[in-house]
């Protein structure tokens, strides 16, 4: 055993020499690649953590701690009524609007809770793929033709691929329903429109305070007007937070009420003095998270209140770490691109242009396999794919890349392995693929 132990320490040893021994320094594209690698981090770490990730863990804590496993078997579990199973499932992302990776938390906590694997792979698919926002921006900027034909595989393809994996793994279900027959779970503590308002609630302040700025300089649309009055919105959303923290969480008055008024300090204080737009909300989110997070831990009435942020910061350990890899290898392999930036990583954009025009069966695939691994955050694969057409990319394969990669990316995979293990991702990721390029040559041989 000490033998192998210090084997595997030499090993490693000359793998981390050998790799600095031959580090490509002098390649402009290896230094592209870091830079495109670093400008993805620091974009994602200011775009997308604290407005997105964060609210939706404690979203994932709502449904892990408040939401009852009666509630999620009854709608969700291996012996839910199968058409409700996967309508629920299909038909959630035009309610939570994320992106692959704030799906994430939402979908460890319904598989823990016992949902069935069908369903639950329904919900993580959908989630993300069926964004409304997403829908209507497709069909705005690249044709209507492509966001109805988004629309219709989102849910046909969240529903096959959900059927498919539980057919696959029918005998893991069937002891799970098994197990499930047995299961009495405890009376709810509150009514269930309660759980679903406050439930809800954060899931508005998440939309609303993620609402991008339409592109093209459109000032009239409903988009923009939203847009132009989020923050107003958002802080609408914020004072039925504070109805549902003192009247269905039973936190103290003072304590909700003090944090209310330092996080509404903290964000015209922020708005005033931060000059960068879009750093300044970044402010009023942390002070209001450590608020909330404070007030919930030294909570002594109801034990759920402390259960809800620990169940957060448990999500948080487990999702975060893996994110971060992931980001950090999508920069370097795909490189960065978002707001009108555009840094190459190791693999050249050419590649990718030249490897996806047409309708082959081949330019499918790979535009299938580039957006499964490639990170889009929510919405930012219509101007990607906006560039690739106007580059020569084939319809076929822009469907085909719409379809795979908002729902997945290599850090999404990362996570989603965690969660279900190696085998399931693999199946997971692989029927996403084939429907993916399926759907691709259809749409490009009628279009």
């Amino acid at each position: 055993m000490e033998k192998k132990k210090e084997l595997r320490i030499l090993f490693w040893i000359i793998v981390v020499f050998t790799a600095v021994f031959f580090l490509p320094i002098e390649s402009i594209r290896f230094n592209t690649a870091i830079l495109a690698t670093l400008d993805l981090v620091k974009w994602y770490a200011r775009e997308h953590v604290v407005l997105c990730l964060l609210p939706a863990f404690f979203i994932a804590g709502v449904i892990a701690i408040f939401v009852s496993q009666g509630s999620v078997l009854k709608y969700f579990g291996a012996n839910a009524k199968k058409w409700l199973a996967y309508s629920v499932a299909a038909v959630s992302g035009t309610i939570l609007a994320v992106c692959s990776c704030t799906i994430l938390p939402l979908f460890s906590s319904i598989h823990k809770r016992g949902a069935g694997l069908g369903p639950a792979i329904a919900f993580l698919y959908s989630g993300p793929a069926i964004n409304i926002l997403a829908i209507i921006l497709t069909a705005r900027i690249l044709g209507f033709e492509m966001g109805l034909a988004r629309t219709i595989g989102a849910v046909i393809f969240s529903v096959i691929i959900g059927l498919t994996m539980s057919i696959i793994y029918r005998k893991e279900e069937r002891i799970k329903r098994e197990e499930q027959m047995n299961i009495q779970p405890p009376p709810e503590k509150r009514p269930m429109w309660q759980t679903m308002y406050h439930f809800f609630t954060l899931v508005l302040i998440l939309v609303f305070a993620n609402w991008g700025k339409p592109d093209g300089g459109d000032t009239s649309s409903t988009w923009f007007y939203i847009w132009s009055y989020k923050w107003w919105i958002t802080g609408g959303f914020s004072i039925m937070l504070i109805y549902s923290l003192i009247k269905i969480l039973k936190l103290k008055w003072i304590w909700v009420i003090t944090g209310a008024i330092i996080t509404a300090a903290s964000g015209l204080l922020a708005f005033e003095f931060i000059e960068n737009a879009k750093l300044a909300p970044l402010i009023p989110m942390i002070v209001g998270i450590i608020a909330l997070s404070l007030m919930t831990l030294y909570d002594k009435k109801d034990s759920d209140n402390k259960e809800w942020t620990i169940s957060t910061w448990g999500f948080t350990k487990q999702i975060m770490p893996l994110l971060a890899v992931g980001v950090v290898a999508a920069g370097f392999l795909l490189g960065s691109t978002h707001d009108d930036v555009k840094i190459a990583g190791v693999i050249p954009d050419e590649w990718i242009t030249n490897l996806v025009g047409g309708n082959s069966v081949f330019s499918n695939f790979f535009a299938s396999i580039v957006g499964a691994f490639m990170y889009f955050a929510t919405l930012t694969e219509v101007p990607i794919l906006q560039g690739l057409i106007a580059s020569g990319m084939g319809k076929g394969p822009a469907l085909a890349l719409l379809l795979a990669g908002p729902s997945l990316s290599l850090p999404n995979m990362l996570v989603i392995r965690g969660v279900i293990g190696t085998r399931k991702t693999l199946v997971y990721v692989t029927l996403v693929v084939i429907m993916a390029t399926v759907s691709g040559l259809i749409y490009g041989t009628l279009f």
